[in-house]
Parts: structure tokens; sequence; C-alpha cells
């Protein structure tokens, strides 16, 4: 199979097995719908048996009707092998907005499920009927995969999207309410009559919190769910005004500043979503475009130039296919990136088994770890702990250098077999290839190519006389060939033949495994070996904003407790704790042991976390103890409340600004790879050959 990947169609034995195989998929695919119709008949009767009574069932709308058939799906669906997993995957990305809402949750999960799966096979199948061959069904199944996670992240970005804007309403109802009746809960009851339908789902949840029996509790489990850091902040602002009381300042209420801290805070993430948005629209089909048309930008060069299949046969050609192919995979999987609106990257993860922790029950495995990792007490050893820390991989250390080491084993493999896989390909066009016509334009006539087929066949049968021998001399060629009876030639026939046969021994003979081969499979070994290195750094960049995030609603919580009497340090740090999600595990470490020094559990805390911003807290909860008031030691907050904004605004603005270009210049890199590297240097090589060799010819003359 990975010969025929490379070489490109199969044979004609090959298609119509593969035509077989697709019609077998179209019957089983009947079958699954048929199956999955008389279920729904089935339920549908039961249904009406049962409510045969109400004479409301009769009078079901068919938006109702079809809510009540995706109700059945789902329920299949999970029950089904292999697209079980596939819809926990999908309700997992849309659990955030409709948590509370198992119907819709349900509803919404088997819609986009069943969409994605016939939009994806329809295609599938019509593209595999236009070109059938294993090499593009396997492209076909390679983008799919990845329009899959495209397609995903569309609709659950647009349902975050419409959330927030939602959000945006319900703080200006809460608002009024509140300035109306001067009490939370009411306010939030009221506002959640006239919100949208998803911000008043959360809105109903945080009211039943607030009310609850012990409403810290409740709260917590609330956090854990929270689709983003502003319905947190909200409900954490909402449950701090309901314990310790509003106070009204000179600007006014603080419950009112901080519900207006967040609206701003909420617009400023709907400008970026939207800007990005704009900025980076239709690139991600701009980069999957060039998978369909390498294969008639190919035939279309070979039935014109006959002397680029010199090259699309070669391992060059090979090669260059399968970096287009990568380049538009890579570049897919960046934009997609690029495009990504996850607010909190981190989320706290459960102790389940990976595959690293598997494999380290391998004794010979786990020695090379050891072998490879940085010692103990080094500075090696002690810069990838950080590394680890601070990007919040569920990694251990020796679990990490066993991902590399397997990365690195991938790497190194894949690379070394499509090596020799393209010297076993380039041996048998060498063999099997018919002899290319010397016209450069144009089409190949039939019986040009029959001509290079039986001098193909002749040619290979004094290459099996001369048992492919790399001594092979001129003239034992020669005699070879002129002990051949079908071959009545004149001695300048005879010569171009002899050397032509010369060649292709000389050719076969040189398809092995070069040095410089290995040395390059040692380097995407490398590349693998350092993939893991990079991409736990470049999480650790994500996470840095989220710290950031973070930081500001420990401002915001400080903002309003500050104005509280008697508020303590540790009531502080408690309720910074509550809010925390990266910073939860170092804050619960200092909350344990403050009791037993609060500068000691308060520098540690300092010590631990890098971030900038975080430190100046710490330093102001520092003062705080035992020397100066807490309102004293922030009373410069809303001006740094203020800055952070802005500076974050500005940050935003140059991340759009870069993302931008990256995402244009990786839109358009794969059909510039395309256009470029499949199609116009090798043109302008061959035709740099073809001029040399036309230059020889007048000189013979």
């Amino acid at each position: 199979m990975n010969l025929w990947i490379i070489i490109g169609d199969p044979p004609m034995n090959i298609k119509t097995a593969l035509f077989l195989i697709l019609v077998l998929s179209l019957f089983l695919f009947g079958a699954a719908y048929a199956v999955l119709a008389w279920l729904m008949s089935r339920q549908r009767q039961a249904v009406q048996q049962h409510f045969l009574g109400n004479p409301t069932f009769k009078r079901l709308s068919i938006r109702e009707r079809s809510s009540l058939w995706l109700q059945k799906c789902y329920v299949i669906l999970s029950k089904t092998p292999l697209l079980s997993a596939y819809l926990r995957k999908i309700r997992k990305r849309l659990s955030g907005v409709h948590a509370y809402d198992e119907i819709k949750l349900r509803r919404e999960t088997a819609k986009i499920t069943l969409t994605i799966i016939l939009l994806l096979g329809l295609s599938a199948i019509i593209l595999f009927l236009l070109n059938p061959s294993i090499s593009f069904l396997l492209i076909i199944l390679l983008t799919a995969i990845i329009l899959n996670s495209l397609l995903i992240d569309m609709y659950a970005n647009r349902l975050e999207k419409r959330l927030l804007v939602q959000m945006v309403d319900l703080f200006s109802e809460v608002r009024h309410r509140y300035q109306q009746h001067e009490m939370i809960d009411e306010a939030l009851y009221e506002a959640a009559d006239t919100a949208g339908y998803e911000a008043a789902a959360h809105t109903r949840k945080i009211y039943e919190a607030l009310n609850a029996k012990d409403p810290s509790q409740a709260l917590e489990n609330y956090y854990e769910t929270a689709p983003n850091r502003f319905l947190k902040a909200f409900a954490g602002i909402s449950y701090l005004i309901m314990e310790f009381g509003d106070k009204v300042k000179e600007q006014g209420s603080i419950y009112l500043q901080g519900l207006s801290g967040l609206t701003k805070e909420i617009h400023l993430e709907i400008l970026r979503r939207d800007k990005l948005d704009y900025l980076l629209k239709g690139l991600n089909v701009i980069a999957l475009v060039p998978v369909f048309f390498t294969k008639p930008i190919e035939k279309w060069a070979r039935s014109s130039f006959p002397a680029m299949d010199q090259f699309y046969t070669s391992k060059w050609g090979y090669l260059t296919k399968i970096s287009i192919y990568l380049v538009i995979i890579i570049s897919f999987v960046l934009l997609q990136r690029l495009q990504q609106d996850q607010e909190t990257t981190y989320r706290a993860r459960g102790s389940k088994r990976t595959w690293e922790h598997l494999l380290s029950s391998f004794g010979f495995l786990k020695w090379i770890a050891d072998w490879m990792a940085p010692r103990p007490a080094t500075p090696a050893y002690a810069k990838i702990i950080r590394l680890l820390k601070e990007s919040s991989t569920h990694l251990r250390y020796e679990w990490f250098y066993i991902r590399r080491i397997v990365f690195f084993a991938v790497a190194f493999a894949v690379t070394l077999s499509t090596f020799f896989v393209l010297h076993e390909t380039a041996k048998k066009h060498i063999l099997y290839d018919p002899v290319a016509a010397s016209a450069f334009f144009g089409q190949v006539s039939v019986d040009q190519k029959k001509t290079g087929q039986i001098a193909s066949h002749r040619d290979l049968e004094v290459m099996k006389e001369m048992r492919m021998s790399p001594s092979a001399s001129y003239d034992e060629v020669a005699m070879r060939l002129s002990k051949n009876e079908a071959s009545n030639q004149n001695q300048e026939t005879l010569a171009e033949t002899t050397n032509r046969i010369l060649q292709k021994i000389k050719a076969y003979n040189n398809e092995y495994l070069k040095w410089w081969e290995v040395l390059g499979a040692c380097l995407v070994g490398w590349v693998g070996y350092q993939f893991p290195l990079w991409l736990l750094l470049f999480q650790r960049k994500i996470r840095y904003m989220d710290m950031r995030h973070e930081v500001y609603q420990f401002q915001t919580v400080i903002a309003m407790l500050r104005e509280m009497e008697r508020i303590s340090v540790e009531e502080i740090l408690e309720w910074m704790n509550r809010f925390a999600i990266i910073f939860k595990t170092p804050i619960q470490k200092c909350v344990l042991h403050y009791d037993h020094g609060a500068e000691m559990a308060l520098t540690a805390l300092k010590e631990e976390i890098p971030l900038t911003e975080f430190q100046r807290i710490v330093d102001k909860l520092l003062l705080c103890v035992e020397k100066i008031p807490i309102a004293r030691a922030f009373d410069d907050l809303e001006n740094e409340m203020s800055f952070y904004f802005e500076q974050r605004k500005q940050e935003y603005e140059k991340m759009i600004d870069t993302k931008a270009a990256l995402g244009k210049m990786l839109g358009f890199a794969p059909m510039y790879a395309l256009i470029f590297l499949y199609l116009v240097i090798p043109l302008i090589a061959i035709s740099f050959m073809q001029m040399n060799v036309y230059y020889e010819q007048i000189q013979k003359i």
C-alpha cells in the first residue's frame, strides 16, 4: 500500500477492487440507514401509543418532531462503537455553553455529529469517484479528519461568541434591575427572563448557586463548568456583594463598577474575535484547495510536456509531492491554531493512565529515558522541571523523555522507510517504464507509446541477461543486442540502445540507501525529539496569557474586598483560591501554611509563581501582614487595572496584526508550493535539460 501511495494510481484490478469496496460501503451505509429508520419508526409508534390520548401530540411541529428524532439518534450513536467516542468529543466541546440544558445539549450534539458525518462522507465518496486511487483516498481521509476539527471549532466558536453578545445585554439588564431593587438575587432572577437563551441558562444556574444551602460549594461546582472567565467573575462578585454588602463610593456602587469592568472586557474580546475572523476568513479553504489539484496539474503536464514524466516518476517528484502534502497539512493546522478562541486553555486534569505511563513500565525504554535525561541537581534538570510546571502539563519528568524518545523513533523510522520505498519505486520505473519519446511539447502518440514499451521490454531482457551487473561493458551489451534476432538496427541505433541500457544498469545499481539519507533521517528524528519540547514552550506562552487574565480577576475581587470592613489577608487568599484555576495549587498551599507563618507562606507563593503582575499582588499582601491596612496597600489598584487593560488592548492589536500576516502567509503557502515546486521549477529544469540535448544533436549535424 505504501508503494501505491507514492506511485499514484493503482492498476486496473486494484481500481476494480476499490470500486467494489465503495459499492459495499454504500450498501452498508444504506443498510445502517434503513436500520436507523426502522428504529425511529418503532420509537415513533411507541411515542404515539403513549401519547395517544393527548391531543397536543398530533399538533407537534416539524421542529419538535425533528428534536425527538435527534434525541433518539443521540441514544443510538452513544451506543455505537467508535461513534460514541466521537459523540463524547463533540459533547465535551459544546457542554460549556449548554451545560445546564441536557435536552438541547443532546439535540445539538446529535445534529452537528450527523451533519459532519454526512457532509464529509458524501464529499469523500464524490471525490473518490472522480479520482479512484489509494493515494487520493488517503489524502481525502486526512483532509476529512482536519476538516472535522475545523467544523467543530467553527460551530463551538459561534456559540461562544453568541454567549458573549448575550452577556453584554444581560449585564445591562442586571444593572438596571439592581438599581431598581438593590437586591442581587432578584436582579439576576428578573434579568434571566429577558436574556438570550444561553446567557439565561447560566444566569439561572448562578441564581440557584447563590441561594443554595452552601453557596460557596455550589459556586465552586459552577466554576468547573463555566465556559468563560467573565461568567466566573460575574458569579464571584455577585456572591461577594451578597455576603459582605455593597458600598457606594465617589465613583458609585462597587458592584456596578465590577459589572462595568466586565462589560469592557467582553467588548474587547468581541472586537478581537470579529477582527480576527475578518482577517483570517477563507484562508482555510485556500490552504486546502491544492489537495485536489495535484493530480490534475500532473496529468496536464504529462499530456502537454512528455518530458515531465522524467520528473514525476523520479524520487525528486515523489519527495516534492510528499513535501506539498506536508506543507498543506502544516499550514492548515497552524491556521486552525491561529483561529482558536479558547479562553482558558488550562484545565485541571484527572489522573488518567497515559501511553507514556504505559511505556514507562518497559525496563529497557525506561533505562534509555534515564540515560538521555539530565541528571537531578543540574541546571538542565531544573530548566526542564520549571518548564513542566509553567506549562501545566500532566507529564512527569521521566514520561516527558519517554515521549521525546518515541517521537524520535517514529520520525526516524518513517523517514528511513520513505527512502527505502523511494529506492524500490525508482528501480521499478527503471525496469518497466517505456522508453521516453524525444518530443518535449505535445502529446505522445499511441505508436510512440507502443514503440517505447517494446524498447523497454527489450532493454529489460538484456539487463536480466547481464544480471544487472555494474561491471557490464559496452562490448558485452552490444554483443547481446546483436545476437537478438529482433534487433535489426544500424550501428547508430545500436550504440544509442547500448548506452541507454548501460545508463539503466548504472542507475539501477545506484538505487541504495545513501549515507546522507541516513543523516537526513537522523535530522528528522532530531526534529521529532525536539517537538515535545517546542510544544511545551508554546503551551507556556499560551498559559502566560491565561495567567494575566486570572490576575486581572484577582484585582477585580481585591478591589471589592479592600472596601469591606474587618477583611484580612487570609480571607483575601481564600477568595483568590475560589477564582483560581492556573494558580489554584500554589494558593492552596499558601492558605494551608498561612497559620504556621504568614510571611513565610506568602514568600513561598511569590517564589513559586514567576509572573510579575502576580508577584506585585503578593508583595502588597506581605505589606498588609501586621504593617499597613489593606485599603492603603491597594490604593492605586484602579490605576493598575486601567494600565493593564490598555496594555492588553495594545497587545491584542499587535497579536491580531501578527496573526493576520502569518495567516496570509500560511494560507497561500500551499498554493505557491503547488505551482512553483510541482510545475514551474520542474518545467524550467526539464526545459534546460532538453535544450542541452538539442544542442548536442545540433553539434553532431
